[in-house]
């Protein structure tokens, strides 16, 4: 069985009614985002912004009409607040600067991001160590792993299982080392390959963030996928984020991708709190010398040039590898090690522009 057709999940949906607009969903031009591939069907409700907090019945109004058509594997769907103007017609072209709602999720007092031009230079790595830093420092932390395709979290961490949901619908994020954590890799096994289109991974994440019973937290680390692409687009415009780190090895083409990382994030008017050099320098533990494998300070030079902090440099070093792959990262475990102290202290330095920062106005996004 293929599952529906994109037909059948808009036939199913004009059986949804908006009763206070007098019509279905379809025909008041309220989906948008369509993806069906396989059994799999995700999209978005756009809605007034007033409206937005009392349709959570019509949301799941709209998921329930879907999930009975023969074949649905699953079924997501979110609702979108724009501040403007009616939801434009399906097909019509994506609407820009129109300043769309970004919703808090409560309990959580700031978000930041993890992200790399390029994959390959250690981000999750990074992202894990900095999230247990954090923790080390004193503070409730949250990990999102928003790398749909390539989730890594969940090895990193040294958390297996399915999250629970009380309810059906709320899940309760999955914990290890005093970090809550939440992934698709909890959902898929680790070996199925994640075959989906931007809108597919838009609701996954919206799902991710607003599904998941946080709780109190200090800080949600976000380790996004590498690249410019719909995953941190989506984190940009949907979610309050405080700020970015970027990770970068120090050579040129990696540089060049960091580059296009950092500009991405400023054009959404989000702010970049710095870079880290990763894979900095390698030391034989056989005989001490040292080699710049990668090139090295590339990075900082990086920083100094596009006006940004630079956080700090980590080697190439198996012990980092070895504990991230085993799922104790070098911060939980060997907390008194060289390299677990530079990533408190650029943990410490990522709290200190963020934790005092009030919440941000939704960025304006403009496409030049």
């Amino acid at each position: 069985m293929s599952g529906p057709s994109e037909q059948q999940v808009l036939d199913a949906l004009r059986r949804v009614r908006d009763e206070e607009r007098g019509g279905d969903v379809v025909g008041l031009g309220m989906v948008s985002g369509l993806a069906v591939r396989d059994g799999h069907v995700a999209f978005a409700l756009e809605v007034e912004p007033s409206r937005a907090a009392r349709l959570e019945s019509l949301r799941q109004a709209a998921e329930r009409a879907v999930d009975a058509l023969p074949g649905v594997l699953s079924v997501s769907a979110v609702l979108t607040a724009q501040r403007q103007g009616p939801a434009p017609p399906r097909g019509a072209a994506p609407r820009h600067g129109t300043g769309a709602a970004k919703p808090l999720i409560p309990g959580v007092r700031t978000i930041v991001a993890v992200a790399s031009g390029k994959g390959g230079v250690g981000k999750s790595t990074t992202a894990a160590n900095l999230a247990l830093a954090l923790r080390a420092n004193g503070l409730r932390v949250g990990v999102l792993d928003a790398d749909i395709y390539g989730p890594s979290m969940p090895r990193m961490l040294g958390i297996s299982g399915r999250p629970n949901s009380r309810d059906g619908r709320v899940l309760e994020p999955m914990q290890n080392h005093g970090v809550k954590c939440m992934s698709m890799g909890f959902l898929v096994p680790e070996e199925t390959p994640m075959i989906w289109r931007g809108p597919m991974v838009m609701s996954a994440l919206n799902q991710m963030l607003r599904d998941v019973a946080w709780g109190e937290l200090d800080i949600l680390v976000v380790d996004l996928p590498p690249g410019t692409g719909d995953a941190q687009l989506t984190m940009a415009q949907q979610v309050p984020l405080s700020g970015a780190v970027i990770v970068s090895t120090p050579q040129d083409i990696a540089l060049l991708d960091a580059r296009k990382g950092l500009n991405m994030f400023r054009k959404v008017d989000v702010p970049v709190l710095g870079i880290i050099e990763n894979m900095s320098y390698f030391t034989c533990p056989h005989c001490g010398e040292r080699s710049d494998i990668f090139s090295h300070g590339g990075a900082r030079q990086e920083a100094a040039r596009l006006n940004v902090e630079f956080l700090g440099e980590l080697p190439l070093d198996i012990a980092i590898r070895e504990t991230s792959d085993g799922g104790t990262p070098i911060v939980v475990a060997q907390p008194e090690s060289a390299h677990a102290r530079v990533y408190r202290a650029m943990a410490n330095r990522v709290w200190e522009k963020v934790g005092a920062a009030s919440s941000r106005p939704a960025p304006r996004i403009i496409v030049e």
